[in-house]
C-alpha cells in the first residue's frame, strides 16, 4: 500500500455498476447470452486492474431492468469475490425505474464522501418504455450520480443512442456500438480495463485528457468500438 507522511494511504472504494437491459428484445439473436459471456470473460481482466491499483477497493454489483427494475447483485462485492449469474429476459424497458433505484444507492449514506467516482455502465438494445428523463434527473441530483463516470453500450442498430448519450452527459464521450458478439466483448473489455484503470488510479498516475465536466481522465476507446455497423453484423 502506498505511503504518505504520517502513515499509509487509505484505500478508497470505487463502485463499478453494470446496468443491464433484460427486456424481451434482448432474447433475439442471442444478445443476452452474448452479454452474459462478455461480462464473465471480463472479470479476470477487472481483477488484474484492481490488483494493480492497491489504493482503490473495486466493488462490483449489477442492476437489471425490464418490466420494472431490480438489483441482480445487490451488495457491493469486492471484484476478487464477484461471480456473474446469467441474466434472463422478459418484458419491456423500464430504464427510468432503474436509474431511480441507482440514485438511491448513490446517496450519502450508503455512499461515503471519500469514495472514488463510481463507474456506471449502461447496456441497452432499445428505447425506454417509462419516464427515462425523471429517472436520469434523480440520478444527476445525487452528487455521486453527477460525478460518476457514465459509459453506455448500444447493442444493435435499434438501440436509442440519443437516450444513451443523455445518460453519458458529455458530448466528447459517445455510446459504444456493439452490433455483434465480438464487438460486445471488445466494448465490455475496454470498460473493464482501460476505464476502470483510469478511474481507480491516483490522479498523479492517470493519463489522457479530461473531458470538460469530468474529474476522471477517460482514455479514447479504440476506433473500432465507435464505428457504425459492418457486413458481419448480426444485430
Amino acid at each position: 500500500m502506498a505511503k504518505r507522511p504520517g502513515g499509509e494511504l487509505a484505500t478508497r472504494p470505487l463502485h463499478f455498476i453494470w446496468i443491464a437491459d433484460c427486456s424481451g428484445s434482448m432474447s433475439i439473436d442471442g444478445k443476452i447470452q452474448a452479454l452474459n459471456n462478455a461480462i464473465r470473460e471480463a472479470l479476470p481482466h477487472m481483477r488484474t486492474v484492481a490488483d494493480e491499483n492497491p489504493n482503490a477497493e473495486v466493488l462490483v454489483r449489477a442492476l437489471k431492468f425490464s418490466t420494472g427494475a431490480q438489483w441482480h447483485v445487490s451488495q457491493p462485492t469486492p471484484v476478487a469475490d464477484f461471480k456473474w449469474v446469467d441474466l434472463q429476459t422478459e418484458g419491456v424497458t423500464d430504464l427510468g425505474r432503474a436509474l431511480s433505484m441507482l440514485a438511491e444507492q448513490l446517496r450519502i449514506p450508503p455512499m461515503t464522501d471519500r469514495a472514488l467516482p463510481p463507474v456506471l455502465v449502461l447496456i441497452s438494445d432499445g428505447c425506454p418504455t417509462d419516464d427515462f428523463t425523471r429517472g436520469l434527473q434523480a440520478l444527476l441530483d445525487e452528487p455521486w450520480g453527477k460525478k460518476a463516470v457514465r459509459i453506455a453500450i448500444a447493442i444493435g442498430e435499434d438501440a436509442d443512442t440519443t437516450v444513451l448519450q443523455k445518460f453519458i452527459g458529455h458530448p466528447e464521450l459517445k455510446p459504444l456500438q456493439a452490433n455483434n458478439p465480438e464487438a460486445l466483448v471488445r466494448s465490455i473489455k475496454w470498460v473493464s480495463t482501460a476505464v476502470l484503470k483510469s478511474a481507480s488510479s491516483p490522479a498523479s498516475q492517470a493519463t489522457g485528457a479530461i473531458p470538460a465536466g469530468l474529474n476522471v481522465p477517460i482514455p479514447a476507446p479504440p476506433v473500432a468500438l465507435a464505428k457504425p455497423g459492418s457486413a458481419g453484423d448480426v444485430w
